[in-house]
């Protein structure tokens, strides 16, 4: 089948493509800047059309040829009025399906009680599903609550809240029931709902967990090996003040928050559970869905992020970038050179061991001191070979975590830290010339891995830009090997 995936730049729809293509389906992928899905695994594998939802007759051409299509687009966060502008969004695609003959839409929108008050976010959720079906394309609607996955936007302000804040003064919105969902099950109802032969349904989907927010927040902390929460419940703090609030501590910003904190008042669990019984899927707990999701963020392996589709930097790691608050701290240096490739090369595989850290030995020396004290590997483990390095070998208190000779040694940490670091090299090439680039990058854990970092920072100016530079001369000024 022939299945058009709006929103493809996002969180799910950057998933959901790897899903359908699986399943042996053709994929057009919509977009309203099809570069941002030059780089994906699958770029090759689909078709990428120019498309806007808010034009009208770019969608007409996007949708041509096509059977069905998911509509995953949402302008919060990137709309002052966000309710409007899916509104209009909705009613453009309703039409420009129906021109196009589609069999079918799936759309993903958002948990919660008709009969309740529900937040402006999930009042446009509803609203969107019920403008789509308006139109003469049947409608498929999955309704979900909280969705924990690596890079969820969901499952980031939950990671950041509980992580950075061993105490917190929480308002009334944390003791509000939801039942949140993994993304794993997110995507496999998006797919099987493909086959279903009720093609004008509303679906409730969710995890076996109905849980309180408090109550994900301490799961997690336990899941995550931190500390139990304490959390001190005041009734004063509104939507507003939480939002900026969390703006402060977490990567979303506050025009992102804002609206996810009002959906908390409302309850959103699933009442009808037709969608267990109809479809062949069972929902993991939620303490599986985290421990997944962390497993991904450890192993640098998030395939999409809720920021996708939005304007960022780009990341300068395979895993949470700069701007996210500090998940992940680097510090770069880079050094010219006109030493050789395998001269660079022998000068940073050689470090640790006997020769040390080309700077400050005696400062790694009491490092090493204060990790054996409290009970670390300390120095103590030396280096198998002077020179030669492998995979999993351990070099004082690091390990080798990725090594490509002649190119690039990546470390490890394994002394006590609140947080996981590494320590790598590579070497680049280019027009201009040879550059050795240095980079430490610290992940932190909780708070005080956040302090850690900062009151290592006049430590790492001084250490890391002479190791860099110490490195590239001792390369420079290596003799030359006879045959």
């Amino acid at each position: 089948m022939r299945i058009a995936v709006t929103g493809a730049t996002g969180y799910i729809g950057g998933r959901l493509v790897t899903k359908l293509l699986d399943e042996g389906h053709e994929v057009v992928c919509l977009a309203r800047n099809p570069a941002k899905l030059a780089a994906r695994p699958w770029h090759d594998a689909v078709e990428v059309r120019r498309a806007d939802v808010l034009d009208r007759a770019s969608l007409d051409a996007a949708l041509a040829g096509c059977e069905a299509a998911y509509y995953l687009v949402h302008s919060m966060g990137s709309s002052t009025d966000f309710e409007d502008a899916d509104r209009t969004a909705a009613e453009h695609f309703a039409a420009a399906a129906e021109h196009a003959g589609l069999r079918r839409i799936v759309y993903l929108g958002g948990l919660g009680s008709e009969d309740d008050q529900l937040s402006p976010h999930l009042s446009s959720r509803h609203e969107v599903g019920r403008v789509l079906a308006s139109g003469a394309t049947p409608v498929t609607e999955l309704r979900a609550a909280v969705i924990i996955g690596s890079g969820s936007v969901s499952f980031e302000m939950l990671r950041y809240l509980t992580e950075v804040l061993p105490m917190m003064v929480t308002p009334s919105w944390v003791q509000t029931r939801c039942q949140p969902i993994a993304i794993r099950d997110v995507l496999s109802y998006l797919v099987a709902v493909l086959e279903d032969d009720d093609t004008s349904h509303i679906y409730e989907i969710g995890g076996p967990d109905v849980l309180t927010y408090a109550e994900m927040m301490q799961a997690y902390a336990e899941v995550a090996g931190l500390p139990r929460r304490l959390l001190i419940r005041v009734p004063v703090l509104t939507p507003r003040l939480s939002s900026l609030w969390i703006g402060l501590v977490t990567p979303l910003p506050s025009g992102v928050a804002r609206p996810l904190v009002d959906s908390l008042r409302n309850e959103v669990v699933v009442r009808d559970d037709a969608t267990l019984r109809r479809f062949d899927v069972d929902p993991i707990p939620f303490r599986m869905a985290v421990e997944l999701a962390l497993a991904r963020s450890s192993a640098l392996d998030v395939e999409t992020r809720w920021s996708d589709a939005s304007t960022s930097p780009a990341q300068p790691f395979a895993g949470d970038p700069e701007w996210a608050g500090g998940t992940l701290f680097v510090d770069r240096q880079t050094v010219e050179t006109s030493a050789e490739r395998d001269d660079l090369y022998w000068a940073f595989a050689r470090i640790g061991g006997s020769v040390g850290y080309y700077v400050h030995n005696w400062a790694w020396r009491l490092r090493g001191l204060l990790d054996s004290l409290v009970g670390g590997v300390g120095l103590r483990r030396g280096r198998r070979h002077p020179e030669l390095v492998a995979l999993h070998d351990t070099i004082d208190f690091w390990r080798v975590a990725a090594v490509e000779p002649g190119t690039r040694l990546q470390l490890s940490a394994e002394m006590k830290l609140p947080g996981d670091a590494w320590l790598e090299w590579n070497i680049d090439e280019s027009d201009a010339g040879r550059r050795l680039v240095q980079t430490a990058y610290f992940r932190p854990r909780g708070l005080f891995g956040r302090l850690y970092w900062y009151a290592m920072l006049p430590f790492h100016v001084f250490i890391f830009r002479q190791m860099a530079e110490r490195i590239a001369g001792a390369a420079a000024s290596r003799a030359p090997t006879t045959a």
